[in-house]
C-alpha cells in the first residue's frame, strides 16, 4: 500500500469542518487530525490511498468553497512513514452517540 497525505487549509472553522467532512465521505480516508495555524487559519489531514486522497481533497475543496475560503491544499504521495509523527495534530476526541 502506498500511503498519501492530504491537507487543506481554510480561513476558519466551518470551513474546515465542511471540507473535512466532504473528504471522508468521498472517498476511503482516515482523518488524521486538525492543526490551528494562527491568525484564524486551521487545517485538517486525511490519509489513504493516492488516488482516494486526491478525490478526498478535491471534494474537500469543492466543499470548503461553498461557505468559506480555501487558503491552501497539498498533497504527499508515498509519504515516509517516518514523517507523519513530526506533523503537529490536535487529537480527534468527540464522537457521536449511536
Amino acid at each position: 500500500m502506498s500511503t498519501a497525505l492530504g491537507m487543506i487549509e481554510t480561513s476558519g472553522w466551518v470551513a474546515l469542518i465542511q471540507a473535512a467532512d466532504a473528504m471522508v465521505k468521498s472517498a476511503d480516508v482516515q482523518l488524521l487530525g486538525w492543526q490551528k495555524v494562527g491568525g484564524g487559519l486551521v487545517s485538517v489531514f486525511v490519509i489513504g490511498e493516492i488516488a482516494a486522497v486526491q478525490a478526498a481533497v478535491k471534494s474537500g475543496i469543492d466543499a470548503g468553497k461553498t461557505i468559506g475560503e480555501i487558503r491552501a491544499n497539498h498533497i504527499i504521495p508515498r509519504i515516509h512513514k517516518e514523517l507523519l509523527p513530526l506533523i503537529p495534530l490536535r487529537p480527534l476526541t468527540h464522537s457521536l452517540p449511536d
